[in-house]
């Protein structure tokens, strides 16, 4: 279990930072809240298959399921469908992440509000380390031009959803059977993306190898993936140590585009990753 915890945050970044490679592969064939329905249906069913194999304990209340109904709400119905939304009006990605990576530094005001809110100091130092790390990754990528309030309102929301939703999964959920809890909030996701797509969208879809491969891998790699291991590490680690590791995956993302489409890193970015991996040092160590 120990080596679990101790590889558990490199395995998930990298796996949550792969999102945005299928993203940019399934998004030309199919709009942003219609492919968010689709992956969530395809992992609701996943997991209660695995439930119903595994036979895995659901929640004993109703209280328990809307806790974690919740959650699926937040961290994956509202969070993403505000980033994908923000995207699909034109919010430049380098924008996009930057206002996602002010995660940290709200999770740990929120944090410092609670009654029983403690911030040690170095936390606070490697959470603004890593955010200046960040600007620096993103530096190149932050197109100028104006950005009206309304297309940055989504993934404004997005980001206060995914704080509040992590912050609520630690303190409620923090014991919910993985699989089982899985299911609730994917299924509570699919309810809302299919709700809003229906709502918004013509729900068309370009069935395509390409696409066919970007949801077998959002589905398969980063939602059973990464959004477990998510989980796992908000039950054993603190919410600002986890929260930080998203500082990473801009970087991370950068790397893989690097491989995957050629895109080249300047000098400032790759001086940005080292700053932000010496910030999320700081933030993490015990």
């Amino acid at each position: 279990m120990q080596l679990l915890v101790r590889s558990a945050p490199v395995l998930f970044v990298v796996l949550w930072s792969s999102a945005f490679v299928g993203a940019r592969y399934g998004l030309p064939y199919a709009e942003p809240l219609t492919f968010l329905a689709l992956r969530f249906a395809l992992v609701t069913a996943i997991f209660l298959l695995l439930a119903l194999v595994s036979r895995a304990p659901w929640p004993d209340s109703a209280a328990s399921v809307g806790h974690i109904a919740l959650v699926g709400l937040l961290v994956q119905g509202l969070y993403l469908s505000g980033t994908f939304v923000a995207i699909d009006l034109g919010v430049p990605l380098g924008i996009v992440t930057l206002i996602l990576g002010l995660q940290p530094v709200l999770t740990m005001l929120w944090v410092w509000m609670l009654p029983d809110g403690r911030i040690r100091g170095l936390q606070a130092c490697g959470i603004a380390l890593g955010f200046a790390g960040l600007v620096l990754v993103l530096w190149d990528r932050l197109e100028p031009g104006p950005v009206g309030a309304f297309a940055l309102l989504p993934v404004v929301i997005g980001l206060i959803c995914m704080t509040a939703g992590t912050l609520h999964q630690r303190r409620y959920c923090a014991n919910m059977n993985l699989v089982t809890g899985a299911a609730i909030q994917s299924a509570t996701a699919m309810l809302a993306c299919g709700c809003a797509a229906w709502a918004f969208e013509d729900m068309r879809v370009d069935w395509n190898v390409h696409f066919i491969g970007a949801l077998a891998w959002m589905v398969i790699v980063v939602s059973l993936g990464a959004h477990t291991l998510l989980l796992f590490l908000l039950r054993h680690t603190q919410a600002i140590r986890v929260a930080s590791l998203l500082y990473l995956t801009p970087p991370v993302t950068a790397l893989m585009a690097l491989a995957m489409f050629g895109e080249a890193l300047s000098l400032l970015a790759l001086a940005g990753l080292i700053v932000t991996v010496a910030g999320v040092a700081l933030t993490t160590r015990e």
